[in-house]
């Protein structure tokens, strides 16, 4: 299983990246949205940290959702406004840093056996 990883914050990134790795999965880590949009051609599914400064998180989700790559969001937990965008633009589940923080794998393994 491939996952697109989303993330230009070198500290969330290298936390996103290993939670993939750590499901079992292979990582396509990307930080910008060109190359985003280039990993989902190979992708299972997708994983974008929401609060990019480089990136719109909710178009990086609508282009995963278009490519039909099933998308997992991460957020700040207080932003409601962000994650109910990321919801309607087609993410399956918003997840918060804390919830990544502490059960990243757990977070993306839920997602590999819902693919497999």
């Amino acid at each position: 299983m491939r996952i697109c990883v989303l993330a230009d914050d070198l500290i969330w990134a290298s936390r996103l990246v290993a939670a993939v790795e750590r499901a079992g999965a292979t990582s396509l880590a990307a930080s910008s949205a060109a190359a985003f949009e280039r990993s989902l051609a190979g992708a299972s599914a997708a994983l974008v940290d929401l609060n990019g400064r480089t990136y719109d998180g909710v178009e990086a989700i609508r282009l995963a959702a278009a490519a039909s790559v099933p998308v997992l969001a991460v957020g700040q937990h207080e932003d409601v406004a962000l994650r109910r965008r990321a919801l309607a633009a087609g993410a399956r589940r918003v997840f918060s840093y804390n919830k990544m923080f502490s059960d990243g794998p757990a977070v993306v393994a839920g997602l590999v056996e819902v693919q497999r």
